[in-house]
């Protein structure tokens, strides 16, 4: 019998996101629920990629009929936007340590797909879209940490900069930062600080969130990248500081 994925469908008033509630980053949307739902059922294959063997169990779904639709939530400007902002019911279920090291392994994946991606990119040129708009590479990655750091925050956790560091390592030193705080909150700890505005996020959506972006920014440069052209941006592993890009 062929694997059902449970999801749920965050509805906005120009865009809708589905979202697989036990397979963080697979997430896609559409301009209604069929669209959404089938833009997920075509990007499966491209997620079973991303995460490799991280862990095993899953399935690529051949069409819809394969999906549960287990809630639908009511959207905001960030649906709008482009991305999943919203928490479902099932976010806020415990997380023992077994689901803890699940969920890990499925992050860490994701992160390791958008490094690889990156660094594959390095001496190609992105293709700008219709209106010339996309960022280079560099911007993309900065972009990512910036958003690692803020995704940290809204968990609980916090991350102090080293003078000097450079962009690989800061990046490293947010995401085990963010895995050590969610591995805390999991199990029903205390956060380590709190964020200056708005609440704190259920450790279940933070992860998915987390993954979303990062694949969702793979993707990208896997679609914007044209190969023999000059290098743009530079080397994950070349020397940066923090202090220079803020």
């Amino acid at each position: 019998m062929p694997s059902t994925h449970v999801v749920y469908l965050e509805i906005g008033t120009r865009r809708i996101w589905a979202c697989a509630l036990e397979w963080p980053g697979w997430c896609r949307s559409g301009r209604d629920e069929a669209s959404a739902l089938e833009a997920l059922v075509e990007y499966s294959t491209r997620y079973r990629r991303a995460i490799g063997r991280a862990p095993r169990g899953f399935t690529s779904p051949k069409d819809v009929s394969a999906l549960k639709v287990a809630e639908r939530l009511e959207g905001d400007a960030t649906t709008d936007f482009g991305a999943p902002s919203k928490e479902a019911a099932a976010d806020s279920r415990p997380v023992d340590e077994a689901e803890a090291k699940r969920l890990g392994r499925l992050l860490r994946a994701c992160w390791a797909a958008f490094d690889r991606t990156a660094e594959a990119a390095v001496g190609a040129t992105l293709r700008k879209g219709p209106r010339g708009g996309g960022r280079e590479l560099e911007a993309i990655v900065l972009h990512v940490l910036d958003a690692e750091r803020a995704y940290l925050s809204r968990l609980g956790g916090t991350y102090r900069t080293m003078p000097g560091a450079d962009l690989a390592s800061e990046m490293a030193g947010v995401r085990e930062a963010f895995l050590d705080v969610f591995g805390t909150r999991g199990r029903g700890g205390p956060p380590q600080r709190t964020p200056r505005s708005g609440r704190l996020w259920l450790p279940r959506y933070s992860v998915r969130r987390s993954a979303y972006h990062v694949l969702d920014h793979a993707w990208e440069i896997e679609d914007r990248a044209e190969r023999g052209t000059p290098a743009v941006g530079q080397d994950m592993k070349s020397k940066t500081e923090v202090d220079k890009r803020r």
